[in-house]
């Protein structure tokens, strides 16, 4: 019992090593509130000073990690919260409300998500003979897990490879393939593989989730969705609710006020024109539910947003 204690003391002690480590080299690669876009495919950097306010934004499939600080998300009723010693995973696209919850100038946010392909994760299920993935109660799209040495020194490798960028397209994919593999077997390995088989259930409403994503303008036709999905309606609806925490309709009509918020504020729209544009028939109705979703009506939630980049 006292070496199993003391095995234990010292893969904790190298864990938080690790985490230091990649915590180090964040920093060293981006300036406070800012996010940097690396030329690894998929990676970004983060660091925060101060905590923000909850913005929505859509999570794509990625891993998310942190070193300092803490970073909540709300998905429908559903909140995760992850930090140095949790991941966050997501499997699908998935429209949430994020806020960074714990920074300071003395130990500023220090994050960076990974984005990753379900073909590759596909690929890797087909050339490998895996283990056993570890038991798995949820059907969400997103969870958070304990994070592990095998796995931040995974993640570390990756970032070190900015400093040799010539090595970047020859060593990332065999890193991100190692990284994956970590996720494939570890907590939530089970959610990956669900929908990353072909024809299983999980993959038709991730199928569906992306026909959503491009098509969120049009009419909403629950039962084409359905009958696209191999499902009756009812058996569709309850699927897509356990992998988003939202009802189809839910799910568009955040991807449409999500967009609308984007052109007001990138292109300037008024806010009638960006109803019409993602789908709405009546400015009346886009307002009252973009006044739910956002906390203000439009107006007044764009000139919030437009002095808040001014003050950055």
């Amino acid at each position: 019992m006292r070496n199993k204690a003391i095995t234990d003391t010292v893969d904790d002690d190298r864990l938080e090593a690790a985490i230091a480590a990649l915590g180090e080299s964040i920093a060293r690669w981006t300036e406070p509130g800012e996010q940097f876009t690396t030329a690894v495919p998929g990676l970004a950097l983060f660091q925060r000073t101060e905590p923000s306010e909850p913005v929505t934004g859509m999570y794509e499939p990625s891993l998310c990690l942190v070193t300092q600080g803490a970073k909540r998300v709300q998905l429908g009723d559903d909140t995760f919260v992850y930090d140095a010693h949790h991941y966050l995973i997501t499997s699908v696209h998935l429209p949430t409300v994020v806020q960074v919850t714990e920074a300071s100038r003395e130990k500023p946010y220090l994050g960076l998500r990974l984005k990753f392909d379900l073909r590759e994760v596909s690929q890797l299920m087909a050339d490998s003979n895996l283990p056993s993935p570890r038991t798995q109660q949820s059907s969400r799209g997103m969870a958070t897990s304990e994070v592990t040495l095998p796995l931040v020194t995974a993640v570390q490798r990756l970032v070190d490879l900015l400093d040799e960028e010539q090595d970047i397209p020859i060593l990332a994919p065999i890193i991100q393939r190692e990284i994956i593999y970590r996720l494939l077997v570890g907590d939530q390995g089970a959610r990956l593989r669900q929908i990353a088989a072909a024809g299983s259930q999980s993959q038709q409403i991730a199928r569906a989730i992306e026909w959503l994503k491009g098509n969120f303008t049009q009419p909403l036709r629950i039962d084409d969705l359905a009958a696209q999905a191999r499902m009756s309606s009812s058996t569709f609806h309850h699927h897509f609710r356990s992998m988003t925490a939202l009802s189809p309709l839910q799910y568009q009509k955040q991807l449409r006020l999500q967009e609308a918020r984007r052109l007001m504020l990138a292109e300037r729209l008024d806010a009638a024109t960006a109803a019409f544009q993602v789908g709405y028939e009546s400015p009346s109705q886009f307002s009252r539910e973009y006044g739910r979703l956002f906390g203000a009506p439009p107006l007044r939630d764009i000139s919030k947003l437009r002095q808040m980049a001014v003050a950055e």
